[in-house]
């Protein structure tokens, strides 16, 4: 929650003192204090950003979660002082408030703009974005910067899509457009997913993690050159924005700002429209019969029912007849010596298949070294599930070959594709495997848990405001 500041009332003699006081000190005792000095004897950072996928968000734990906060939480936990988030709504807003002085720093998926630097102190990059044009498949599209003023196009007002917008418009006057006060980018492309916008802009990893909500979504260009994502400080940063520079420059290097990158975007290069239309229509005509299961399943396991639903759809796409050619069958695709293992008497039952696919995965998961932690230890799992654990492990014996951490999905997912290869797999205890198939597996199960908990939240906050109406009516 955020700190109000207590109101302190002078009376006039005290005012006249404290004044006379100022006016008495040394010059060098009058020059205004860093802002990191402030930061720690405060003892908290605070930090202005907005609620969004790409930057910050509640997870299904209800913890703070998003790239940003993740960041944010890093460099806070770097100082050792307390993290304060300040929720804004759209950049400008971002802006005034670190102008102000109500923030520290603004972490909010900005880009480097030549207007906010001119205004700001800026951290060094560590994201690299492109501007996309962003319309809907079977709408109204442009196709090039010439087409734009043929479309109906909206973008946020004081977003850098504006400034990109106005330097374009000095070669193509007819080029026009809306700024809105009240919608985000996240907003308007949901207003262009339900055809009452032709086209937006938007920030590459913003349309990567959107458009599985929103499939028909379609980005017909690029409208930009690569641009990079900033923090920025109220100026002069000082002794702060040294403190910055010097902490990313150090997670770079030990690999923390690549990890928490693919935790949120390592799987949003998979898309695929038809598989995603179908997969959100099946939540709503299949997944309906088994969701009680997958949810006792996970209250006996701790895992997640949406996670254990999002795994068999990638197993069956909830088919409990499901079978492939190898003989594994079932809405959980057991093989016949798991089943057996697990206690199963029929595969085709879909309550005892999902039920024991989950006890299975979750025995995976607490077989694993006590090094590794969560997320990751899951995703591992869920590679193991898949390839076998004899082959996690040689994996981990060659990531450590190859000087990688064995540990870290980021790192395991690019060593597990080598099992294939005569040159490493020869040298492994289990030999050859098709390493490349985990690899998909686990991203494919990601992008559906992460498509399946928007639906479930969209859901549920329509329910709850159609009871809110029927309610005041």
């Amino acid at each position: 929650m955020r700190h109000t500041p207590s109101i302190i009332r002078w009376s006039a003699p005290a005012l006249l003192l404290l004044l006379f006081s100022a006016c008495e000190k040394a010059p060098e005792q009058v020059t205004p204090r860093d802002p990191l000095d402030r930061i720690q004897e405060r003892g908290t950072l605070r930090v202005v950003t907005r609620n969004a996928p790409t930057t910050w968000f509640i997870d299904r734990e209800g913890k703070d979660a998003g790239p940003e906060y993740d960041l944010a939480r890093s460099f806070a936990d770097a100082l050792a002082v307390e993290l304060e988030l300040i929720p804004a709504e759209n950049p400008e807003e971002i802006l005034a408030v670190l102008q102000q002085g109500d923030a520290d720093i603004a972490a909010a998926g900005l880009t480097a703009t030549e207007a906010r630097q001119r205004r700001f102190d800026s951290s060094p990059a560590y994201q690299t974005v492109r501007q996309q044009v962003v319309c809907r498949r079977g709408g109204k599209r442009a196709k090039r910067v010439a087409e734009l003023h043929n479309v109906e196009l909206a973008v946020p007002r004081g977003s850098s899509y504006v400034d990109t917008l106005r330097s374009l418009q000095i070669q193509n006057p007819r080029l026009s457009w809306q700024e809105t006060d009240d919608e985000d980018t996240e907003a308007l492309l949901e207003r262009v997913w339900r055809r009452e916008l032709d086209c937006t802009i938007a920030d590459s990893n913003i349309v990567a993690i959107n458009r599985r909500y929103y499939p028909e979504l379609v980005v017909t260009f690029d409208i930009s050159d690569d641009q990079q994502l900033v923090w920025y400080m109220a100026r002069p940063s000082g002794g702060l924005g040294d403190a910055v520079a010097a902490w990313l420059e150090e997670i770079r290097g030990n690999g923390e700002v690549d990890a928490i990158l693919e935790r949120y975007y390592g799987f949003a290069e998979l898309f695929n429209y038809v598989d995603v239309r179908k997969f959100l229509k099946r939540i709503e005509r299949r997944l309906p019969k088994f969701r009680s299961m997958f949810e006792a399943a996970a209250e006996e396991t701790g895992l997640h029912w949406t996670l254990l639903a999002a795994q068999s759809y990638q197993e069956s796409h909830w088919d409990p007849r499901a079978r492939s050619p190898t003989g594994v069958r079932g809405i959980m695709m057991l093989t016949l010596t798991t089943a057996r293992e697990m206690g199963v008497t029929s595969r085709l039952d879909p309550a005892q298949s999902i039920e024991a696919g989950a006890r299975y995965l979750a025995r995976l998961r607490d077989r694993l070294p006590e090094e590794i932690y969560e997320p990751d230890r899951t995703w591992i799992a869920l590679a193991a599930y898949n390839v076998g654990m004899g082959h996690v492990r040689d994996a981990f014996t060659l990531a450590k070959r190859l000087d990688k951490v064995p540990w870290v999905w980021k790192d395991l997912k690019t060593v597990l594709p080598l099992l294939a290869r005569k040159k490493y797999y020869k040298t492994l205890r289990y030999g050859y495997a098709r390493g490349w198939e985990p690899v998909r597996y686990v991203d494919n199960i990601r992008n559906y848990e992460e498509m399946l908990v928007q639906h479930v939240r969209n859901h549920e906050a329509r329910t709850t405001a159609v009871a809110e109406r029927e309610a005041a009516e």
